[in-house]
């Protein structure tokens, strides 16, 4: 399920943090699988990595945004 950084940028930091939190979790599974030979679908990990890329720009602009405001 990709999102883009336009969906990214309507969720609230707590959002971002639990979705943060759900991909690494998701990308340890995913190492785990391909270390056992168990990996299917090879493309998933680097979905996982540019969403997570995605999700980190988008928290490092909420907060710098915040950080301009104060």
């Amino acid at each position: 399920m990709a999102t883009t950084a336009k969906d990214l940028r309507g969720q609230t930091p707590d959002q971002l943090r639990e979705r943060l939190a759900a991909l690494k979790k998701e990308s340890f599974n995913l190492r785990f699988q391909q270390a056992t030979g168990q990996l299917e679908n090879t493309a998933r990990m680097r979905a996982v990595r540019r969403e997570t890329a995605r999700v980190l720009t988008v928290l490092n602009e909420k907060a710098a945004a915040a950080a301009k405001e104060v």
